[in-house]
């Protein structure tokens, strides 16, 4: 039998060096993160801000956020489940929703800054790529985010960029290039606007709902049965969408939603309240007394 050379002995065991617990878990991308935690030397204790976006199956999630050594501080965020308030109810999770999502988390963060009416963007969205200026010398700079898209795959069109778009529309600065928009000709490297601006106003879906009504009827009944039975069709999503981001830019702050139950006092009435001091020594003296009767 040949001789066979042992890699994964005891010296190779002793040196292992473990990776982070959520590089073990698939969660953070450490490479990316450092770059854009790293804050310049000489810009001291200047916090550096970024534009977290996540997806789940049924929501959209934009944080503003800076890291510290104690962990990550949150600045503001919104949801893409808020925006049934101002009037978009279906969608919850498609490009034009991230757009909307981006736009409210900007309008929140500048108006919690003290900003929205220096900075107010682009009011009436064009499509066209644009980039928010610093004002003058004499005014505020405005206000700096990196795209964070945490493990997305950053591929031409997809809906993080939305969400940068709509950020970056509510007069966010973010660097960016307009090379991943939908609509950007990869060969005559210019971005189609009108492309860019049908899906900030929700008209691919509206495209997407005609062909589907031709072709197979039973089956867009099906996939837009909550459109139908709110009265929504095809030509209602520009108005709507239009709407919303008026909407959106008058009053951007967050409003809790209705409980129906009171969930605090719901969980403690399943929890062992905690004994004082008092309590426990006067409960060790009844069990003392007690033993001492049966005695």
């Amino acid at each position: 039998m040949p001789f066979v050379k042992e890699v994964k002995n005891n010296a190779y065991f002793s040196r292992l060096a473990v990776k982070y617990r959520r590089r073990r878990e698939g969660k953070t991308d450490y490479y990316a993160r450092k770059r854009l935690v790293a804050q310049a030397k000489n810009k001291y204790n200047a916090p550096k801000y970024r534009l977290v976006v996540r997806f789940t199956n049924k929501d959209i999630i934009c944080q503003i956020v800076s890291a510290k050594l104690q962990g990550d501080i949150v600045l503001t965020q919104a949801r893409s489940r808020e925006l049934p308030r101002y009037g978009i109810a279906h969608g919850l999770t498609n490009w034009t929703a991230a757009y909307a999502t981006g736009l409210l988390v900007a309008r929140r963060a500048l108006t919690k800054l003290g900003l929205a009416d220096k900075y107010e963007g682009v009011a009436e969205a064009d499509g066209e790529f644009t980039l928010t200026e610093p004002l003058g010398d004499d005014e505020p700079r405005p206000f700096k985010a990196f795209l964070d898209v945490g493990l997305k795959r950053t591929s031409t069109g997809s809906r993080v960029f939305g969400a940068l778009k709509g950020a970056s529309d509510g007069g966010i600065f973010i660097p960016h290039s307009e090379n991943r928009f939908p609509g950007f000709d990869i060969e005559a490297k210019e971005l189609d606007a009108e492309t860019l601006r049908k899906y900030i106003f929700g008209g691919h879906v509206a495209e997407y709902m005609e062909s589907l009504e031709e072709e197979d009827e039973e089956r867009f009944k099906k996939q837009f049965s909550t459109y139908l039975a709110d009265g929504i069709g095809s030509d209602d999503m520009e108005e709507i969408y239009e709407n919303a981001y008026a909407a959106i830019r008058e009053d951007p702050t967050f409003k809790p939603s209705e409980k129906t139950k009171d969930w605090a006092a719901e969980s403690k009435k399943h929890r062992t309240p905690r004994l004082t001091k008092a309590q426990r020594d006067e409960r060790i003296q009844e069990k003392i007394k007690a033993f001492q009767t049966e005695v």
